[in-house]
């Protein structure tokens, strides 16, 4: 039965490999995901596809790792980009997911794992006939073998597919003009992971769903250099806004004292003090996390990134009357950017003025039309509708937040809230009655599952 546990993990481990960004949460930034845009914007023309409809998203994850998920998103672990030394590394890296994005390998992926599950299913069946027999041992040989068998079909699929993504990549390079020298340099890093690791201590890498990283790093160097590209430095303005982005990642993700031990007082660099700002704000230090921030200012008075920052740590310190006129600056020199915006109307909400609710409404419905996936906007759009009495909108609000963060319980029973008191045939009306199709049928999926667990 051991071999039968084996092979059920399998099969779970092969499944969630489908979708690895479900049990992960995403990290939303402003100044991060404007960097990312600019970073891979060339590749992705290269790739033949729209900027406009590729994401670069952030996990919240530290190992390091990158994938892409269904649709044109590019998903970068947290911890990736922490270890990357320089904004073309982790340009390499995108460039190869945008590989598999172009060649469809998510779709073509799941092909894979029918077939390997299908084995597996296979041998099932004829172990439990061999031990319904009597033949214990055969059975499990059967299992084991089932096993064996899937498990290198599935690993040969991934790696014929993950050469096809190292090449699209250096295409991709190519035609965007990019250097693949980070490409080669952060394979080299993966190496290193890997001999601290043994991943590859027997030899022939059986077992890791990627090729082995030195027989990867070889064929890169064979013909990365040759490209026009290869001695095409990184724009200045694009490497010093990566330092920034991997240190505020640093001081949002790692233990404050760690943080501050990577970036002792004694330095006085921009990265420095964006890492130790978010350090001592999440260590509920809010006087030096400002003391921080303000020495950010004093080199960028109207950095609107820099205000943001400032404005975050006095709001969510209680400070929300001196967040306010901070972060109307930060939202005016971005051209109202979203997530600025629902930022700034939070501060106007928890100011507890109600002359600012206003203003407020005006702003969060800006940011939730030019960008609907935000919880957090429609949370605070939600705010503004419940104190004007306006309940079916308030509820139409809750049920797009619960919609999105995937809660489709609570997301069914906002939207029938809303529709019993919005007009029918309105465009909200329409909407609720969206929500609620699809929230209804997401929890009648999840009730199954739970049953069958």
């Amino acid at each position: 039965m051991r071999a039968f546990r084996h092979l059920i993990a399998f099969v779970i481990a092969a499944v969630l490999a489908v979708q690895p960004a479900l049990a992960q949460s995403v990290l939303r930034d402003a100044e991060t995901e404007s960097l990312f845009l600019d970073m891979s914007a060339p590749m992705i023309r290269a790739a033949g596809l729209d900027p406009k409809n590729v994401r670069v998203v952030v996990v919240n994850d530290t190992e390091i790792n990158a994938f892409a998920s269904q649709g044109q998103d590019v998903y970068l672990n947290a911890g990736l980009i922490m270890a990357a030394k320089n904004a073309n590394e982790v340009q390499g890296v995108i460039a190869h997911e945008l590989g598999h994005v172009a060649a469809g390998d998510v779709l073509r992926g799941q092909e894979g794992i029918k077939k390997a599950t299908g084995i597996m299913i296979l041998s099932m069946i004829l172990g439990a006939a061999a031990m319904a027999a009597g033949g214990g041992e055969a059975g499990a040989g059967i299992f084991a073998a089932g096993q064996q068998a899937a498990l290198g079909k599935y690993i040969a699929f991934t790696r014929v597919q993950e050469a096809g993504a190292d090449e699209s990549a250096r295409r991709f390079l190519r035609g965007g003009g990019v250097s693949g020298k980070g490409m080669i340099s952060f394979f080299k890093t993966l190496q290193n992971q890997e001999y601290r690791l043994r991943l590859n201590d027997n030899g022939d890498g059986f077992g890791n769903d990627h090729p082995v990283t030195s027989d990867r790093i070889a064929v890169l160097s064979d013909t990365l250099p040759s490209d026009p590209a290869w001695n095409t430095p990184t724009p200045d303005d694009i490497e010093a806004r990566f330092q920034r982005v991997k240190a505020k990642l640093t001081g949002f993700i790692l233990d404050p004292k760690v943080v501050v031990n990577r970036f002792p007082l004694t330095d006085n660099s921009v990265p420095a003090h964006l890492a130790r700002a978010y350090a001592y704000h999440r260590g509920a230090y809010p006087d030096r996390a400002v003391y921080e921030t303000d020495a950010l200012l004093a080199t960028a008075p109207h950095d609107p990134y820099f205000l943001e920052m400032k404005g975050q740590i006095l709001l969510e310190s209680g400070r929300p009357t001196e967040a306010i006129p901070i972060l109307r600056e930060a939202v005016a020199r971005t051209n109202y950017q979203p997530l600025i915006a629902a930022l700034f109307g939070h501060a106007l909400i928890e100011s507890g003025d109600r002359a600012n609710y206003a203003e407020a409404k005006i702003i969060l419905k800006n940011a939730i039309q030019r960008d609907g996936e935000n919880p957090f906007a429609w949370y605070q759009l939600g705010v503004i509708y419940t104190q004007e009495g306006d309940q079916p909108r308030a509820a139409l609000a809750s049920a797009e937040r619960w919609n999105l963060e995937g809660q489709a319980r609570p997301a069914l029973a906002a939207a029938e809230t809303a529709m019993h008191g919005l007009p029918p045939g309105s465009a909200d009306y329409l909407r609720a009655q969206d929500i609620s199709m699809i929230s209804r049928t997401q929890a009648e999926k999840d009730k199954k599952d739970h049953k069958r667990s």
